[in-house]
């Protein structure tokens, strides 16, 4: 469905509740297409998701054993009184 932005200004709510119902929503200015509203659509199955991200954990290097953490890894940077050294 088209509508001029002007329009789609006063409708906006009523705009996207039917992109949420899965409409897909043109906006026009002087004719021409300049924006979509459209449905968010999932990108998959939460289980589909999390497989993934622990496939994408399973590749981090491993951490090391005292090592500083980020907390801390500027700490050389200052002396005791907290002043840069």
């Amino acid at each position: 469905m088209e509508f001029s932005v002007t329009e789609a200004k006063s409708q906006l709510t009523d705009l996207v509740r039917r992109a949420e119902a899965g409409e897909d929503i043109t906006l026009t200015r002087h004719g021409q297409v300049v924006a979509r509203i459209q449905p968010v659509r999932p990108t998959g199955k939460v289980g589909e998701r999390r497989a993934f991200l622990e496939s994408l954990r399973a590749m981090a290097p491993p951490k090391i054993d005292g090592a500083p953490t980020a907390a801390r890894s500027q700490d050389f940077l200052y002396d005791e009184d907290g002043l840069p050294g």
